[in-house]
């Protein structure tokens, strides 16, 4: 029985390579252009129509997302808060009942394993959520601590909202709480008794909302939420047009902007929180904590020896993966995103670069490019500027009640 069961789930992964959400058929329904990439297992679409008209849908009207394929551990227990404590960078015991907090996890070596959002649903119960898989670990790290923990990745499916006119749609929808909702905080409620979590978070820098809900309930959400957003201008979206978004909002992605430790070949592609610019999460006053030492000591010792940082570059030619120069000649960094940034009409990215020059070299940065034209690469040196992210900063974002557009 055993064997045969097994031989069946094999089969079945041969014939679907990928994973599909509960909202699957309502995007593949909605998409032009084919364009579908691999997101931690699942079929997620990178364009659907147009990439330039599902960017402007976040930033003039209103964009929906499928969020599924984040990793969602339910973590429960009289010692959760004890758990995540030791886990995470931050102070848990200081974050409030229905609030969402960003934070990091390391190893100990004090370099970053991954980063992800923490929901406080309750005194004893969390919801992680996570771009990598993380359950062994966690489980491991869980020894001695009174806690369950609940992978529920494929039995809860999410939902974003992004865009100004996103308070707008929820209201047709009944949902008063939602001009008390400040920015990381969340409530649980029901659209037409279907019981949804929804929180004031997101990835894009702007007015945003994300709902999570049980997979059956996946088809009769979506086509409410489609259907109130008719005259409110919703639009599907795939994932580059929030990545435009999410690079201006200076949001970074582990293995895209760091690598993470789990994933890191050479010790020295490992980055610890000070050195992607978020030592500010780090709070060292709490007890205990994976890489606590290691973190107390690199900084002791002064040997951070990278920084994220952003940049803005003249010129309007793809900059990604390119390589950053002083003076022209000495490598000092690599750009790891990059877009050309509608909102302010400029060539935007996101670097590591090596601390001495970020420090004393900033007036003489250059990216080295190769531009293809008449089918011949030429190489270019543009100019490099180092910026404050984030590049846009939006006042409707943290507008609490948000406006009625």
């Amino acid at each position: 029985m055993i064997q045969s069961k097994d031989r069946k789930d094999r089969d079945t992964t041969f014939r679907e390579p990928l994973f599909r959400s509960p909202f699957y058929n309502f995007f593949a329904s909605r998409e032009t252009e084919g364009n579908w990439y691999n997101w931690n297992g699942y079929k997620s679409p990178t364009i659907l129509s147009d990439e330039e008209l599902e960017y402007f849908s976040i930033r003039s009207t209103c964009s929906i997302f499928d969020i599924s394929p984040l990793n969602k551990y339910r973590i429960i227990g009289p010692q959760a808060e004890n758990f995540l404590n030791k886990l995470t960078v931050r102070n848990v015991a200081k974050q409030n009942v229905a609030t969402v907090k960003y934070t990091l996890w390391c190893d100990q070596e004090g370099f970053v394993i991954d980063d992800g959002t923490l929901f406080r649903i309750s005194d004893n119960e969390f919801l992680l959520c996570s771009q990598e898989k993380h359950l062994p670990w966690l489980i491991d790290t869980s020894y001695g601590f009174d806690v369950k923990i609940i992978d529920e990745s494929k039995d809860i499916c999410g939902i974003s909202l992004q865009g100004p006119t996103s308070a707008s749609i929820l209201r047709l929808l009944g949902l008063k709480g939602i001009d008390n909702l400040k920015p990381f905080h969340l409530f649980q409620t029901k659209i037409s008794n279907i019981p949804i979590m929804i929180s004031r978070t997101g990835f894009t820098g702007d007015l945003g909302y994300e709902m999570f809900l049980e997979n059956n309930m996946a088809d009769k959400i979506i086509e409410k939420i489609w259907n109130a957003g008719t005259n409110h201008g919703l639009t599907a979206i795939g994932y580059n047009a929030l990545n435009i978004a999410r690079i201006e909002a200076g949001f970074i992605v582990a293995n895209i902007d760091f690598i993470s430790s789990d994933h890191a070949v050479r010790p020295n592609r490992c980055r610890r929180p000070d050195d992607l610019g978020l030592g500010w999460l780090v709070d060292l006053n709490k007890g205990f904590f994976n890489g606590k030492k290691a973190i107390v000591n690199s900084r002791l010792e002064n040997n951070t020896a990278f920084k994220i940082c952003a940049l803005e570059i003249d010129g309007k030619e793809p900059v990604e993966g390119s390589i950053i120069y002083y003076n022209k000649k000495d490598e000092v960094g690599t750009v790891t995103s990059a877009v050309w940034s509608p909102m302010t009409k400029k060539s935007i990215a996101l670097a590591q670069l090596k601390l001495s020059s970020s420090k004393s070299t900033v007036d003489n940065l250059w990216v080295e490019i190769y531009a293809l034209k008449e089918l011949q690469y030429y190489k270019l040196m543009k100019k490099v500027s180092i910026a404050k992210p984030p590049f846009i900063n939006l006042a409707r974002r943290s507008a609490c009640p948000p406006l009625d557009y």
